[in-house]
C-alpha cells in the first residue's frame, strides 16, 4: 500500500495538515479504507499542502536517514 507517511506525527494547528505527509487527522485514520485510486489522488495534493504549513519539523525523520543509508549511520556513531 502507497503511503506519504515519513514518519513525523504531528498537526499543524493553523491548516490542519500533518508537518510530515500533508493530511489531516481524518485522512489519515480513513487511508488503509481508500482506493489506491483514492491514494493517488489525495497524494498528488499533499506537496501544494505541506507549503502551506505554519513551520517544519526540525527533527531529521527516521524515513529519510535511513534512505541516506549504512554510511551515514557510521559517520554519525
Amino acid at each position: 500500500m502507497i503511503s506519504p507517511c515519513i514518519l513525523v506525527c504531528s498537526i499543524d494547528d493553523k491548516t490542519g495538515y500533518c508537518f510530515g505527509c500533508g493530511r489531516t487527522r481524518d485522512e489519515i485514520a480513513s487511508w488503509i479504507d481508500y482506493t489506491d485510486e483514492e491514494r493517488r489522488t489525495l497524494m498528488a495534493l499533499l506537496p501544494a499542502r505541506l507549503e502551506t504549513v505554519e513551520r517544519r519539523p526540525r527533527r531529521e525523520t527516521r524515513r529519510r536517514r535511513l534512505a541516506q543509508g549504512p554510511a551515514k549511520e557510521r559517520d554519525s556513531v
